[in-house]
């Protein structure tokens, strides 16, 4: 049996602000062609279909039509809820889409009541885990300690081999979870980071799960993780079909071929799927970056901007998107920072005169760059102006210095 493991659609999530709706469609079809050309049987995707639990009316449209064309592909589709999806509005008329070869698996009371798929070499039993938040899992089995997702997981796989003991045959298994080889990293659960983990899976922290939790099945198909993993053979993250951040920018997009012969897994390769719209994150001065003829070959990506002028540019994002239509972040970075110091602000500024300070300001909060010789007319200009002011008003009005003021602000 051939299998093809995805997860993490998040059909409905936008891109810093941009709909991702058109991008994934062409994906989704691409995977479909993938389907066809490599005659895959089974097409899993391991939980996050939508990426929010009330989905706009137009994902569910993109949903209906990837899961069409996966089937006239000529592969039966098995899919699970992850934390983001609704496990009811995901798993609404689930039962009738199983009779067409849908199977869709929301409930928890169907994890021990494997989807089962003929080959030529007998049954292929698929359990598939929909996203089972502990606090809600636990009245429904009140004599099992079920506190964190570890010990869900762990429930719950412990009932899957119990089940499959007695069948008999190859297996596969669908989670959606935050899982780590905890032999491989050599760190404890203190240590363990969520990495590029989408969001915490719990509210407080990371809820991480063994990856011995899933002894057992001939595959694991993980999803939750936005970028391929492998955490053995036969456990593995497929990681999202789009780009959903710049952190994912280096990250392969694709998904998992999974072979299974008469006594069960074969072997496993990647397949690429292709990227609509590159990302890139690109580093210099506004000015570099607006004339470097080397940066053409990213004017239609995703850009990020991280700019180094000293001053923070007027009009930066306007004018690099004037260059790069699709630049949706600009971060100031500057090259060069001012140097601090553990004085108070008033000792620093202690005798100096007001163009003195003025132009200490200016330096400071512009990263070490004083005034120019036409601020610095500005500045005298406007200094002259106030003086003359303060002399034609009655004495009990007169400002005191400005380092008085501040020396009492600090007080």
């Amino acid at each position: 049996m051939r299998i093809l493991h995805t997860s993490d659609w998040h059909i409905g999530r936008t891109f810093h602000g941009h709909s991702t709706l058109v991008n994934l469609r062409s994906v989704l079809a691409a995977l479909a062609v993938e389907v066809r050309e490599r005659s895959v049987d089974v097409v899993v995707v391991a939980g996050d279909i939508f990426d929010s639990a009330t989905p706009a009316a137009e994902a569910y449209t993109v949903l209906e039509s990837a899961v069409l064309e996966l089937r006239e592909a000529g592969a039966s589709v098995v899919l699970t809820s992850g934390n983001h999806d609704s496990a009811t509005r995901l798993g609404f008329m689930s039962r009738f889409s199983g009779l067409a070869g849908v199977h869709i698996v929301t409930r928890q009371e169907q994890h021990d009541a494997p989807v089962t798929l003929p080959d030529e070499h007998g049954p292929v039993y698929f359990y598939g885990i929909p996203y089972l938040e502990p606090s809600l899992l636990r009245h429904h089995y009140p004599d099992v300690t079920l506190r964190t997702h570890e010990q869900v997981l762990g429930f719950v796989m412990d009932r899957i081999r119990a089940d499959l003991s007695v069948r008999g045959g190859r297996s596969v298994v669908l989670s959606h979870c935050f899982a780590v080889n905890v032999a491989a990293t050599g760190a404890d659960a203190s240590e363990l980071g969520a990495g590029d983990v989408e969001r915490d899976i719990t509210a407080g922290g990371i809820d991480y799960v063994p990856m011995s939790v899933f002894d057992g099945p001939d595959y694991v198909a993980l999803g939750h993780i936005h970028g391929r993993s492998t955490l053995s053979d036969r456990v593995r993250y497929s990681g999202a079909p789009l780009h959903y951040s710049f952190s994912e920018a280096a990250k392969p997009r694709g998904a998992w071929l999974v072979d299974l012969d008469a006594t069960g897994l074969a072997s496993v390769d990647w397949v690429d799927l292709p990227v609509p719209r590159s990302l890139k994150v690109v580093t210099g001065s506004l000015d570099e970056i607006l004339t470097d003829a080397a940066l053409a070959g990213f004017e239609n990506h995703w850009l990020s901007v991280v700019l180094t002028d000293t001053v923070r540019p007027l009009d930066g994002m306007r004018r690099l998107q004037a260059r790069f239509p699709h630049c949706v972040t600009l971060e100031h970075r500057p090259a060069l920072t001012a140097e601090t110091s553990a004085d108070s602000y008033a000792e620093r500024v202690r005798g100096q005169s007001d163009i003195d300070i003025v132009s200490g300001f200016l330096a400071h909060v512009r990263n070490g760059v004083g005034p120019s010789d036409a601020e610095k007319a500005i500045v005298a200009d406007v200094l002259a102006e106030v003086e003359r002011a303060d002399h034609d008003e009655p004495a009990v009005f007169n400002r005191p210095p400005v380092e008085q003021v501040l020396a009492e602000v600090d007080a």
